[in-house]
């Protein structure tokens, strides 16, 4: 006769049994609403106390996105154990809520390597590679071994070429490398991606046995760090190898083609796409697409293009940058709409392709318009749609919306702080550019020679002349950055600007540029402002022979001839011009109204209702220095004055 108590536990064996399959089938439905009823049940009966089934029902509700309730039935759980801690700390990163999860983490009475890979993949995820890169060493100080799954998640993450070391360094401590091929495969990619191509070779050499994607990885390290030749190299020899060229081998070794504009290789590529059936794959078909738009060749592009049976979002985003790349900026939009149409689902790329397009950078209401798509699309946190949204509106001199963009981002690269920059500096808006480059290395951002840029021309804007020269002689030794033909060319225009003409000079003759023409055009054009004839007539004739088929220097001449009625000498400049079969450059200028754009030559003002736009123009200034009057006035009044 079995006891009572025996049957008990056999029962509660069998609910915990039970409730355990419901849960399992309630990760299946993916429904709050039977998972709410299966843990009313589970209160009714008092299981809901148990351990086991309580950490099912945290990660159920984890899974669902009911952090509340998940929270909840974590407080009920009397006897916790380093799961139930496991799952909540998921569920506070899920979330977002790194600051929680950091907190809860610290009150954890025991950690696991779940637990710690768990906070490194939640700030690493959230774009704090230094807190990631923080709990790693913590983590090594404390002498927990990480696991291979742990460095992974951290090489992902990595920006550097001293970050890159030292994930490379914990990786040989705990001695992962040699028995983790994926380990491997990740520190050859991360070498590549900061540039470090001689140790991504070092650890594809000590693998014992590579596979197809330790050589794509190889091959892509060649790539990204412009070692084109190289990486053409590694291809023969992993096909010699015995290795089958996969999709990804096949559009990597295409864009490799398309860098070198070599059609030869690329068509003998394609031809090897053809036969085994890569083309129908959309990475091949896409590479096929950018390989033909970069050479030139459009109308293949499209053909390739059209003749695909099925479009998703990286075939239509490398079309869309094939009619960008072309100017075909019309089709790029047509497309954009039909793909749609098509329930193609836009990526970041294609919003950031579309957002630079001449088109959103003229139209505030197109501008506008693919705005609310992004957001319609869930892309506004993104970094890639939100980069591209703050260089169009500061491109349409919106800089308050650019700046509200900026502001929001929960995480930003150095290509967002560099786009704010450089939109601030062209915007005229200098003492705010500086603001966010201080605000950039207060974050432990490294600045490059992007920003650079960006800070020389705010200087520039703000006449800033000591501070530019300061920041211009400290590039190399306090930020690690090269000076390049863009930081002479803002030096140039700064002292040129600034009527410093002889140390503008100065600048031209000791750079290794000293042979680019934009750099003399810089100082040419400089002379004309300040008006420095016998200047402009040396570096007039400098330029001629540099760059002899621009009409720069001959326009700028006879400019200044005609202003100081120097007839015969301007004749003079024109006859040579004409001999030399030197054309002039036409100067356009546009409007956009309602989507359509209009273009005025230089001479075709009265061709286009002339006469109403200086009777307009004559009311607005009449009206400006009517209000004027009255401003005049009122800040007399103000101030205690009266006639």
């Amino acid at each position: 006769m079995v006891s009572r108590g025996a049957t008990l536990v056999t029962t509660a064996r069998f609910n915990i049994c039970s409730f355990s399959c419901l849960i399992e089938r309630c990760f299946a439905l993916s429904s709050l609403r039977a998972a709410q009823s299966i843990h009313g049940s589970l209160i009714k009966t008092g299981l809901h106390r148990h351990t086991f089934l309580g950490n099912r029902l945290l990660d159920l509700y984890s899974g669902l996105g009911a952090a509340a309730s998940a929270l909840r039935v974590f407080h009920n759980i009397p006897d916790k154990n380093t799961f139930s801690w496991n799952i909540l700390l998921m569920v506070y990163l899920r979330g977002g809520q790194v600051e929680a999860a950091h907190q809860l983490f610290d009150e954890m009475p025991n950690r696991d390597v779940v637990s710690w890979n768990s906070l490194i993949s939640g700030y690493a995820s959230g774009g704090f590679v230094d807190m990631a890169f923080g709990i790693l060493a913590r983590m090594q100080e404390l002498g927990v071994k990480a696991s291979a799954f742990t460095l992974s998640m951290t090489v992902s993450c990595v920006s550097s070429a001293r970050q890159a070391k030292e994930v490379h360094g914990s990786v040989v401590r705990f001695k992962l490398g040699s028995s983790s091929a994926v380990l491997s495969n990740s520190l050859i990619d991360m070498y590549g991606r900061v540039g470090l191509v001689r140790y991504a070779n070092h650890v594809f050499g000590a693998m014992d046995d590579p596979d197809v994607i330790s050589w794509n990885s190889m091959l892509s390290a060649y790539g990204r760090s412009g070692h084109i030749t190289k990486a053409l190299e590694c291809f023969c020899a992993m096909r010699s190898a015995g290795f089958s060229a996969d999709e990804f081998t096949l559009s990597s070794v295409l864009n490799l083609c398309a860098d070198l504009q070599d059609m030869a290789k690329g068509e003998q590529l394609l031809a090897h796409c053809f036969k085994m059936g890569f083309l129908s794959n959309s990475i091949v078909s896409s590479a096929v697409v950018d390989m033909y738009s970069i050479c030139g060749r459009l109308d293949n592009a499209v053909q390739i293009f059209q003749e695909m049976p099925r479009w998703d979002s990286a075939l239509c985003n490398s079309t869309l940058a094939c009619y960008v790349r072309n100017g075909l900026e019309d089709e790029a939009l047509r497309l954009f709409v039909l793909a749609l149409r098509k329930n193609v689902k836009p990526t970041e790329f294609t919003f950031a392709t579309i957002l630079n397009t001449k088109s959103c950078c003229a139209s505030t209401e197109l501008g506008a318009q693919i705005h609310c798509w992004v957001c319609k699309m869930g892309f506004g946190a993104d970094m890639v749609a939100a980069n591209a949204l703050v260089d169009m509106y500061a491109k349409l001199g919106l800089i308050e919306d650019a700046l509200g963009i900026f502001s929001t981002m929960a995480a930003k690269d150095l290509v967002a702080w560099n786009t704010m920059i450089m939109g601030l500096a062209k915007n005229g808006r200098c003492l705010e550019a500086l603001r966010i480059f201080r605000e950039l290395q207060n974050d432990g951002m490294k600045p490059d020679k992007t920003t650079l840029v960006g800070i020389l021309l705010a200087f520039r804007s703000g006449g800033m002349i000591h501070e530019g020269r300061r920041i211009f002689s400290l590039m190399e030794r306090k930020y690690g950055v090269m000076k390049d033909l863009e930081h002479y060319a803002c030096m140039v225009d700064m002292m040129g600007q600034a009527g410093r003409l002889k140390e503008a000079m100065d600048i031209i003759q000791t750079s290794p540029h000293f042979s680019k023409p934009s750099l003399w055009s810089l100082l040419l054009e400089a002379c004309r402002i300040h008006g420095d004839l016998s200047l402009a007539e040396i570096i007039a004739e400098k330029l001629t022979k540099l760059e002899v088929r621009s009409s720069l220097p001959y326009l700028i001449l006879a400019r200044m001839y005609g202003v100081r009625c120097k007839w015969e000498s301007m004749a003079c400049v024109q006859k040579t011009m004409e001999e030399r079969g030197v054309k002039k450059t036409r100067g356009y200028s546009w409007i956009c109204i309602r989507n359509c754009f209009y273009v005025f030559e230089s001479d075709q003002m009265f061709d286009w209702q002339g006469g109403a736009i200086y009777t307009i123009l004559f009311f607005l200034e009449w009206e400006m220095k009517d209000e004027a009057c009255v401003h005049e006035e009122s800040i007399f009044l103000e101030n205690g004055y009266e006639e």
